[in-house]
């Protein structure tokens, strides 16, 4: 690799830095003078950050961190759910990091980050040797005046959703063809397989359902290809300003499934609900662990002298939460293990009425609908030998109901 071709670039650059610059004066010269750089060495630069891509992909790491007091000039990934450092790959200091991050921006990114100091985007690159472009996911901010980068793969292939294990009535309530409208939530931690699982939704509708998608996310991740379904990508912050104008704006464009990224502020859980009250088929996230967690959140959100009309929307619009988790498995890697709601009568009456405690037993005895709890889906994986009693317990919502059911066994 031309790494010391690339230490002898930034050496270069940054000695243009003005000596008495510290700090958030350091990248902001930086960020400004970023285009001196003449063209061959900012194209060496981004080639160094290929090659790291390409070594990630290749260890099967989710994850890669560059840059950023907290490495300690490192590289780091992230490898079947543990960080580590990659100490083959070069050291960077801080300003060395900050210009090799700098330089994979475009002009309108680099005025964007300079203003809010965290910029979400999308960055794809050539995969030189199984011959196609690999997306990524990158968020890059402020870490002690220091500028850090992440970057999350994007799986080029989807996983068919029949390999989800979802129970059948499961399949059917995700289907356009089935249910025409309401509100399906696929929550979990960051990194716990959401976009990919939404994206596997909208993979088995394209091969059969001749419908409309729009998707509004911050970034794009999967790139769809439209098939029997025509699917439009609107990216926050490139096509479209924020996630509730979105959302607005889609009620123009025809659709019959919508897709929102994430439910993340007041304004969008409410234009969500609102589009979807209109008869459309929504699917989004939040970054909740449990299906009583998520539906509490959404409430919460909302100012407590409308919390009572939006429990009753929420009612009478969701269909279904998903709850998920990545879980080290025996083999070193990670397995899927969900939760499941599908809303029956009794759980849109128990939302209503503000009895959401009463949903999680709804959940345990609703398994002819589908339905599992995250202990169950623990125990079962358990049962089946594909991860260990520890972290079947330690993944659990429920501590004492995980216990009882591993001590049933």
């Amino acid at each position: 690799m031309p790494y010391t071709e690339s230490k002898k670039i930034l050496a270069e650059f940054l000695s243009a830095v003005p000596a008495y610059m510290q700090g958030p004066d350091r990248i902001q010269f930086i960020l400004e003078n970023i285009e001196k750089l003449n063209p061959d060495s900012r194209l060496l630069l981004s080639t160094i950050v290929n090659k790291m891509l390409t070594s990630m992909i290749e260890r099967e790491a989710s994850d890669i961190e560059i840059g950023g007091h907290g490495n300690g000039s490192f590289v780091w990934m992230r490898v079947f759910g543990k960080k580590e450092r990659i100490k083959e790959f070069p050291q960077f200091s801080a300003d060395e990091a900050a210009v090799v991050i700098i330089n994979l921006l475009n002009s309108n990114q680099r005025k964007y980050l300079s203003v809010t100091k965290n910029l979400d985007f999308s960055y794809t690159y050539f995969y030189e040797r199984k011959k196609f472009d690999v997306r990524f996911r990158a968020d890059t901010y402020f870490d002690l005046d220091t500028l850090t980068l992440n970057m999350r793969a994007i799986n080029s292939s989807l996983r068919p959703l029949e390999g989800y294990g979802f129970h059948p009535n499961v399949l059917r309530t995700l289907s356009h063809t089935y249910i025409k409208y309401g509100l399906t939530l696929v929550t979990g931690i960051t990194g716990s397989g959401k976009s990919t699982t939404l994206d596997a939704v909208i993979d088995a509708h394209n091969k059969i359902d001749p419908a409309h998608i729009v998707i509004i996310a911050s970034p794009i991740e999967y790139v769809h290809k439209s098939n029997v379904c025509i699917i439009k990508h609107r990216e926050v912050g490139r096509d479209v300003l924020s996630f509730k104008d979105g959302v607005i704006q889609s009620l123009r464009q025809d659709p019959d499934i919508i897709v929102i990224g994430e439910m993340r502020d007041p304004d969008t859980i409410m234009a969500s609900l609102e589009v979807t009250d209109t008869g459309h088929k929504v699917f989004s996230t939040l970054h909740t662990s449990s299906a009583v967690e998520s539906i509490d959140r959404i409430v919460a959100e909302i100012h407590p002298n409308e919390q009572e009309r939006v429990r009753n929307r929420l009612a009478d619009v969701l269909v279904a939460i998903i709850s998920q988790k990545l879980v080290p498995s025996l083999d070193g890697k990670r397995i899927l293990a969900k939760e499941v709601l599908i809303v029956t009568p009794s759980v849109k009456a128990a939302i209503k009425n503000n009895n959401t405690s009463e949903i999680y037993m709804m959940i345990n005895q609703g398994s002819p609908q589908g339905m599992i709890t995250m202990e169950q889906d623990l125990k079962r994986l358990y049962l089946e030998r594909k991860i260990s009693m520890e972290n079947a317990i330690a993944y659990a919502n429920n501590k004492t109901r995980i216990q009882q059911l591993l001590a049933a066994v």
